[in-house]
């Protein structure tokens, strides 16, 4: 059982996550409609998670963004699960690289995703675990959105970035292509080594994605 504060300010939207999470058997222990409620509420509650709307009240811009990236500067690794309308990848871009307490346990999803109630659960469980999580649809946007370094990459090297990006181990990934494990391995080196990236800092995994983050256009009016 995790131990989530939610920000949400429709009222109704609120209340069937409260519902949803109740069942999936996790404790709601603050359920706000802004962001400053939701610091206060973290601060109070100190909770194992955090799932938080991007655009709220007062200004309905990326209030809730903000809040989140404030509360883990201050909080360390606070598992940070962001909800979004619209496929913003700009939002994305600020969630991952502007994270100053590290890059896991982020997550970043679109708020229809919601409605996929097993996958939502899970994706939550993986958020706390210390897992990065981006929506399959905000890196299908990056992947035909981004020209360079992409160009470099064979269609199923783009494939298995997709799905590491999605936070895939490679077994997964795998299952899902329906090659062998040996061959995942051997795409996701060749990617590693076209996109330049240094074996030695970091995760090479996340690195790969924020190869394309970084600088993304923005593909939707936001949150």
């Amino acid at each position: 059982m995790l131990r989530v504060v939610l920000a949400e300010d429709a009222v109704l939207l609120r209340a069937g996550l409260v519902e949803l999470l109740t069942r999936g058997g996790h404790e709601v222990v603050a359920a706000v409609g802004d962001a400053p409620s939701l610091i206060r509420a973290v601060e109070a509650e100190r909770p194992d998670a955090v799932i938080t709307d991007v655009r709220m009240p007062p200004d309905f811009r990326d209030e809730g963004l903000k809040a989140a990236l404030e509360l883990r500067a201050r909080h360390g690794s606070l598992p940070v699960l962001v909800l979004s309308q619209y496929v913003a990848t700009a939002y994305a871009t600020q969630l991952l690289t502007g994270d100053g307490a590290g890059l896991s346990g982020l997550g970043y999803l679109l708020k229809d995703r919601v409605g996929e109630v097993a996958d939502f659960l899970t994706t939550l469980r993986r958020v706390a675990a210390g897992e990065t999580v981006i929506d399959p649809e905000v890196v299908r946007v990056l992947l035909t959105r981004r020209t360079e370094p992409l160009t470099r990459l064979t269609p199923r090297e783009r494939e298995v970035l997709a799905l590491m990006a999605q936070g895939l181990n490679n077994h997964t990934i795998a299952h899902r292509l329906t090659v062998t494990e040996a061959s995942v391995v051997k795409h996701a080196s060749n990617i590693f080594t076209k996109l330049a990236l240094d074996p030695t800092e970091g995760n090479r995994r996340v690195l790969a994605v924020l190869a394309h983050l970084r600088g993304a256009p923005e593909a939707g009016p936001g949150s």
